[in-house]
């Protein structure tokens, strides 16, 4: 982050070098203080839009935060934890002063297999609830009014240790969400059929990371990152088993959108399914202290199997099997990401899956491109290096796949 951190103690907040019409962190931090400071005699009240983050830190003992808009209620609450809502909608300044105006309230620490703690005190049905929930809690003190970031969850605001939380408001649970924690079945089959029903996407993840999915027995509370993650391969591996029986796509096709600083370009060509991920992070971006533009890539030279594990790519390969699926085809898959200097905010791994979603949703912008159109294309809508450029187009065209009727013997 030396770049950008170099720019900001320039620009102090109000010179705004990086593009953005207000300072991201200057506004982070006053939205930060000023809910701290609504805090009236260390009691605090609002609706869960519902949120509740599990961490990572001291895992097999994690902490569980609820996430509440203080004096904010119903509807009006949904807002600070919907993508659905924000996408295309919301700038990343917007999003960023929502987020950071929903105060995380720490529960006591849990054991991991202690999951039924939290369907008892009600928290972990909050989460799961259709509908925002009304809740209040007793601070005990304001640990963190700093900046976090996270490449899979969206900004949170201030940090409030809570001695005590409760559910005063009704709750509204999906049908099947609420048989699956009372069945006894694998979490894979538990998501599979959730996802199937339509339940949306983040109360699932919810549901797992509150150990409300699986064998009974084993069941366990599971770090909202992981969970995020775990949902999206479930659904990818699910939507994959179908899938790779369809026939191949018979066309080369080219998808295009962008959002929050971020650009992304996906083409689909013939061929059984394989992917590849390549991701172009600009100097200033977020997590790039270099002074030129850095890339990843990532494959999957065979269904579920990787050469690496990546959130980005995995978020955006579920809207691509999604469109697979619907189309009925089965295709190469390649998608190019593009990370702007503006992006010096990350909002979490939705705006990934939400883009390509839209992208696809579009419709293709090109249609069975020659190479040297595809790469003229590709340099024209993106800045990314050549080599990363080159990588791609080897791959949709498998320039350097040597056919199996070259070695084959004629007879006369």
């Amino acid at each position: 982050m030396k770049n950008s951190l170099r720019l900001c103690i320039i620009c102090k907040g109000h010179r705004l070098l990086c593009g953005l019409s207000k300072c991201p962190f200057l506004a982070s931090y006053v939205k930060r203080v000023s809910i701290a400071s609504k805090i009236i005699d260390r009691v605090i009240d609002g609706s869960t839009p519902p949120n509740v983050i599990v961490g990572e830190n001291g895992y097999p003992y994690t902490s569980i935060y609820l996430g509440l808009p203080p004096g904010v209620y119903g509807d009006e609450a949904k807002l600070f934890d919907d993508p659905y809502s924000w996408h295309l909608k919301l700038g990343l300044e917007d999003i960023i002063e929502i987020r950071s105006s929903m105060a995380m309230l720490i529960l006591p620490r849990i054991y991991v297999k202690d999951f039924e703690k939290l369907y008892e005190c009600e928290v972990g049905l909050a989460a799961v609830s259709l509908k925002p929930v009304d809740a209040e809690g007793v601070v005990s003190k304001v640990l963190k009014t700093d900046i976090e970031f996270d490449y899979i969850l969206p900004p949170t605001g201030p940090r409030l240790l809570a001695r005590d939380v409760k559910v005063v408001g009704d709750l509204k649970i999906p049908r099947k969400l609420e048989e699956m924690v009372f069945e006894d079945v694998k979490a894979l089959e538990a998501i599979e059929e959730l996802y199937r029903h339509g339940v949306d996407f983040y109360t699932i993840v919810r549901a797992l990371s509150i150990g409300f999915l699986g064998y009974r027995n084993r069941r366990r509370v599971v770090p909202t990152r992981w969970a995020i993650t775990a949902v999206d391969n479930s659904i990818g591996k699910s939507l994959l088993d179908t899938i790779k029986l369809y026939p191949e796509a018979s066309e080369t096709l080219v998808f295009y959108s962008e959002y929050l600083y971020n650009k992304y370009l996906v083409v689909l060509s013939p061929g059984p399914y394989k992917a590849m991920w390549i991701e172009a992070w600009h100097p200033k971006a977020i997590y790039n202290p270099s002074k030129d533009i850095q890339w990843l890539e990532v494959r999957e030279t065979k269904p579920n199997i990787f050469t690496s594990m990546d959130g980005g790519f995995i978020a955006a390969r579920t809207s691509v099997l999604e469109y697979l699926y619907t189309v009925k085809r089965q295709a190469k898959v390649a998608i190019l990401r593009e990370i702007l200097p503006q992006y010096i905010y990350p909002v979490g791994s939705w705006q990934i899956r939400q883009t390509v979603k839209h992208a696809l949703t579009k419709g293709p912008i090109l249609k069975n491109p020659t190479e040297e159109e595809l790469r003229i294309f590709i340099e024209k809508s993106m800045d990314i290096p050549k080599e990363a450029i080159e990588k791609a187009i080897e791959f949709i065209y498998e320039k350097k796949q040597l056919k199996l009727d070259r070695f084959s013997i004629k007879f006369k």
